[in-house]
């Protein structure tokens, strides 16, 4: 199956709590930083993921908010540190290619956020997702 969102990172399940209906599924990517992703209990179970299983991580680039450092005092734990390689205008929206170990982001900020954050191939960003944005398929 092909799809349409490129930010597909590797990694591998450290563990599930599961509650009623949603799972917080933790994962340690392949370049050693640790998500979680929030997904349903009945996708845990239909894709079998259990500790130890091989994942894809899989965010949409509108998903990905960037920080030009660490945030606190906000809910989103992925906090994904990176250097950005390209940055690609358009009239009102940018996509922000971001070198992250073991694999690649893309985030679609506005133009302003761009110029507002000084981004250009070079900068330190952190990447922020939220754990419900995170779907998981097996690797």
């Amino acid at each position: 199956m092909s799809l349409s969102i490129r930010n597909q990172i590797p990694g591998t399940v450290t563990s599930v709590t599961p509650g009623e209906v949603m799972a917080a599924v933790k994962v340690r990517l392949n370049g050693g930083q640790d998500i979680t992703a929030a997904i349903t209990v009945d996708a845990v179970k239909a894709l079998g993921i259990s500790e130890g299983s091989s994942v894809r991580a899989l965010v949409k680039s509108t998903e990905v908010a960037l920080a030009t450092g660490p945030v606190e005092g906000v809910s989103i734990r992925n906090q994904i540190p990176g250097t950005v390689t390209d940055v690609t205008t358009g009239g009102a929206m940018a996509g922000v290619k971001v070198n992250v170990e073991g694999g690649e982001l893309t985030a679609a900020i506005t133009k302003d956020a761009v110029t507002d954050l000084g981004l250009s191939s070079g900068s330190s960003v952190v990447a922020l997702i939220k754990s419900t944005e995170i779907s998981l398929a097996n690797a």
